[in-house]
C-alpha cells in the first residue's frame, strides 16, 4: 500500500563566491596563447550571469570535492549534527572517482549511519533520479525517511590544465579536429558547481509548508537518437567509444576526460524528444492540461532554449502562464544534476508558495536525450 511522500526541507550548496562573466577564463584559466573566441558567443546566448566553482580563484586549486558539496548540503538539512535518515540517495555526473560510488563516499563524510545508501547514474538526470529512488522507497514503507542528493562539480575538468596537450600526438589531434575543440570549449562557459538536498518524510512538518510528490516519470530517447554529450570516451569514426574500449595508440591521442557536446546534434533534436514528445505523453496519461500550474521549473542549459520550450507550452495549450515560470540559472549557474534541487530550495525559501499551489519541474538530458517531469503540490503542515 502506498502513502503520500512530502519534501519537507530543502538546502542547496554553491561553492565561493559567485564569479561573474568577466572572470570565468582568469578562474578557469585561458587555453592556448589568446582568449577563447567563443566565449562571448555563448555567454550572450546562455544568458548566465553569475555561478560558482569549486576553485580557488587565484590558484585553481580545487576547495571542495563534490562529495564535500554534497555532505554540506545534507547537513544543512538538519539541526547542526543531527543528521538522521533511512536512506540516502545521491545522483551526480561527475564524481570524484569513477569507484567507489558518489552516495558511499558522501555517506563516509557525513559519519552518521544510514541503513541504505545509493548511487544514480546519469547527467542532468541522475538528480531526479535520485530524488525518484528516494520516493519510492518513502512510498512504499521501506523508508522511514530518506534524503536525496543532486551535485555536479565540472570545474575540475575544464581547468585550463584539463585542455594543455600532454604530447605531441595531442597537439597535433586538437589542430586536425577544430570541432572536438569547439564542443570542449563551449561547455567551459555552459557548465558550473553546486549541490542540493531534499528530505522526504510520509508527512508534512507543521506549521511549516511541504511539497507532496504526486508523480515522477522518466522518459529516454536513447533507441531513437545517437549521443549527444559524453566524458571519458572518444568519437571514433561516428561511433562514441568508452575509454575502456580504445587501445593504447587512441588513448594518447586526445585527453578523452574532457567534456564534449555536439551542439549541432544538441540544438536539432532537444526540443523534440526532451520537451515536446515526453510532454505530450504526460498529458494524456496524468492529465496535465487540467491544470493550472501554479509554478513551472525547467531546468534549462541555456536561456537560448526558453523561447523554444515556450513555443511548446503554447502550441500543446498546456495551463502554464508566463508569470508561472521560475528558474534562477542567470544567478546560479547551470549546476547539473544540482540544478533542480537549488531551484526548488529557493521557490521554498521564498515566501511565494502557498497551500494547494501545483509545481511542474522538468529536468532534461542530452547525453543520449532523457528528460524526467515531476508535479509537486503545496501542502501546510
Amino acid at each position: 500500500m502506498s502513502r503520500a511522500v512530502y519534501i519537507t526541507a530543502s538546502a542547496a550548496f554553491l561553492p565561493n563566491a559567485p564569479v561573474d562573466n568577466t572572470r570565468i577564463e582568469s578562474v578557469l584559466g585561458q587555453v592556448g596563447p589568446r582568449p577563447s573566441r567563443a566565449k562571448r558567443i555563448v555567454l550572450k546566448s546562455n544568458g548566465i550571469k553569475l555561478r560558482h566553482y569549486a576553485l580557488d580563484a587565484a590558484t585553481r586549486v580545487a576547495t571542495h570535492s563534490n562529495a564535500e558539496m554534497t555532505a554540506a548540503a545534507v547537513r544543512a538539512l538538519f539541526a547542526p549534527g543531527a543528521v538522521q535518515t533511512t536512506a540516502l540517495v545521491c545522483g551526480t555526473s561527475t564524481p570524484d572517482q569513477t569507484m567507489p560510488n558518489h552516495a558511499v563516499m558522501v555517506h563516509g563524510e557525513l559519519g552518521v549511519p544510514i541503513r541504505e545508501v545509493v548511487a544514480t547514474s546519469g547527467i542532468c538526470l541522475s538528480g531526479l533520479s535520485a530524488l525518484k529512488f528516494a520516493y519510492l522507497g518513502v512510498t512504499t514503507g521501506d523508508y522511514d525517511s530518506a534524503v536525496a542528493t543532486g551535485s555536479d562539480l565540472p570545474s575540475a575538468l575544464l581547468r585550463a590544465e584539463s585542455f594543455a596537450p600532454e604530447s605531441a600526438a595531442q597537439l597535433r589531434h586538437l589542430q586536425e579536429h577544430r570541432e572536438l575543440a569547439f564542443e570542449k570549449d563551449f561547455l567551459r562557459w555552459m557548465l558550473s558547481d553546486g549541490a542540493g538536498a531534499l528530505l522526504l518524510e510520509p508527512r508534512a512538518r507543521p506549521p511549516s509548508l511541504a511539497l507532496r510528490i504526486d508523480w515522477i516519470d522518466l522518459f529516454s530517447a536513447a533507441d531513437t537518437l545517437p549521443t549527444c554529450m559524453y566524458a571519458g570516451a572518444q568519437e571514433c569514426q561516428g561511433q562514441i567509444v568508452g575509454w575502456m574500449q580504445l587501445d593504447a595508440q587512441a588513448r594518447t591521442a586526445a585527453p578523452v576526460m574532457a567534456i564534449k557536446q555536439d551542439v549541432r546534434l544538441l540544438n536539432d533534436n532537444v526540443v523534440r524528444a526532451c520537451f515536446e514528445n515526453p510532454l505530450r505523453d504526460l498529458m494524456a496519461r496524468r492529465n496535465l492540461v487540467q491544470g493550472p500550474i501554479d509554478w513551472f521549473l525547467p531546468h534549462m542549459s541555456s536561456m537560448y532554449f526558453a523561447p523554444a520550450l515556450a513555443a511548446v507550452v503554447k502550441s500543446l495549450a498546456l495551463p502554464i502562464a508566463d508569470t508561472a515560470w521560475f528558474t534562477n540559472l542567470c544567478r546560479c549557474g547551470n549546476t547539473g544534476a544540482a540544478s533542480i534541487y537549488i531551484m526548488l530550495d529557493e521557490l521554498l525559501h521564498s515566501g511565494r508558495l502557498r497551500p494547494g499551489q501545483t509545481i511542474l519541474c522538468m529536468v532534461p538530458e542530452s547525453g543520449r536525450f532523457s528528460s524526467g517531469f515531476m508535479h509537486l503540490t503545496v501542502c501546510q503542515g
